[in-house]
């Protein structure tokens, strides 16, 4: 099985949002090989999830909601963003602002 990097994988979202219409930005960098990847969702500026790509049981990735309710105001995402920025310092934080963001990272994530 081809293991893609995370430079890679993160390319390859910003360009399926951009193609779709969306904004997409990354936020911090991580390790170009093999960094997590942290995707924080928006709808025209409005909150949705923070999804993380984790490596499953299964011996494949998947695509988890991580951290606080989208409802929790901005600053307490923010906090935790940066607590995981802190322990994984090879994370990417990438942010989408699209219709449906969650849906788009599901489609991309069945690609990879």
């Amino acid at each position: 099985m081809t293991r893609f990097t995370s430079r890679f994988l993160v390319d390859l979202l910003i360009r399926e949002t951009e193609a779709a219409g969306g904004f997409a930005a990354v936020l911090a960098a991580g390790d170009d090989h093999s960094g997590s990847i942290l995707v924080q969702c928006s709808d025209r500026g409005v909150a949705g999830p923070l999804l993380e790509r984790r490596f499953a049981m299964t011996g494949n990735y998947v695509w988890e909601a991580v951290g606080p309710d989208p409802a929790s105001d901005g600053e307490e995402r923010v906090n935790y963003q940066d607590r995981r920025r802190k322990a994984d310092p090879d994370l990417w934080i990438v942010e989408l602002d699209i219709a449906d963001a969650p849906r788009l990272v599901a489609e991309w994530g069945a690609l990879t």
